[in-house]
């Protein structure tokens, strides 16, 4: 064999050590233990959107804790939702070759990897919601909680009409690659019970892998697509990551009708504070790591599409960090 036709060792990569680092390998069932959890919250107030808006500071604080409760249901049954329908679905075309892109060989492994853990995190994330209704009294809402997967395939199916495979790889990247408030503060917030912030900790420690992962996983892509799936990837982007994090209104409604508000007011409370989608500083806080990644690709020097990022009000990720998980809305 000549020193050519040496292969050469790829490098390490994020999920080299899964076997002995997987929450689904390691991991233990999470329980609650109501004994040493009298006096905490399930889910901090703070990071209920609409808990600061007029309509529902006036509601007696039973009905708030039920609102924090149900929060806490929408984001873990969420969470179910996206893992499987949104990250798997990606996450499979790669395992099995069908993303039509030449990618490594071994990304194939990695992204069964990623199949497994999202998969357990959507069985966790179910069995802590039910746990959490059976201690409480506090009923799981029959609502739709997969709703914004719906709306996440309008959105790519608009953005990307003729190119479905590359619209649920770039969808996955987004949520994979944002930040979210919820894995990055509640494991660290001792007001909450420990059951849920001990799940979450397990969740962000496989989701830093992921992300990881997908951002490789996208830079590796972006070398493969033709000067046309570029452009349309780079106008597409904005919109998934805007979507991404536009909160799914139906079961917030729901929510603000089981405490009590009438249905008018749960209307204006969800337009109020949820419609709109987070704040301009917010959006591109929680998105920094998804900017930097594109600013790292040379998305942003594609003709026109710094101008439609910021027409959708997003940087161009420059000062930003690059750590983080995927937000649930």
């Amino acid at each position: 064999m000549t020193p050519s036709d040496t292969p050469r060792p790829h490098p390490p990569g994020p999920l080299d050590r899964w076997y002995e680092q997987a929450g689904v390998r390691t991991g233990v069932r999470r329980m609650f233990h109501e004994e040493t959890e009298r006096g905490k919250v399930f889910f901090p107030v703070a990071l209920v959107p609409y808990a600061g808006h007029d309509a529902v500071r006036e509601l007696p604080p039973e009905r708030l804790r039920e609102l924090t409760v149900r929060h806490l249901y929408q984001f873990l049954l969420s969470t179910t939702h996206l893992e499987t329908r949104v990250v798997n679905t990606a996450a499979e075309a790669v395992a099995n070759g069908r993303t039509g892109l030449d990618l490594p060989a071994a990304l194939r492994p990695d992204a069964f990897k990623v199949y497994c853990d999202e998969g357990y995190h959507a069985l966790y994330s179910l069995d802590l919601a039910d746990q959490i209704a059976a201690v409480t009294g506090i009923a799981i809402p029959d609502q739709d909680y997969g709703g914004f997967v719906d709306r996440l395939r309008g959105s790519a199916h608009r953005a990307l009409p003729g190119a479905p495979a590359l619209a649920g790889l770039l969808q996955a990247v987004v949520f994979e690659t944002l930040i979210t408030a919820v894995l990055n503060e509640v494991p660290g917030d001792e007001s909450v019970v420990r059951v849920v912030r001990d799940l979450l900790r397990d969740h962000a420690r496989d989701e830093g892998r992921h992300h990881r992962f997908f951002s490789a996983l996208f830079r590796e892509a972006w070398t493969h697509l033709s000067a046309a799936d570029r452009a349309a990837a780079a106008h597409a982007l904005p919109e998934l990551i805007r979507t991404a994090l536009t909160w799914d209104l139906a079961p917030v409604r729901g929510s603000l009708r089981l405490a009590g508000l009438d249905p008018d007011t749960a209307r204006r409370v969800a337009a109020d504070c949820c419609a709109a989608g987070p704040d301009p500083r917010r959006l591109n806080e929680t998105a920094r790591s998804t900017l930097r990644l594109c600013a790292a690709v040379g998305v942003f020097e594609l003709p026109g599409a710094r101008e439609h990022f910021a027409a959708h009000g997003l940087g161009d990720g420059h000062g930003s960090g690059d750590d983080g998980h995927e937000e649930t809305p």
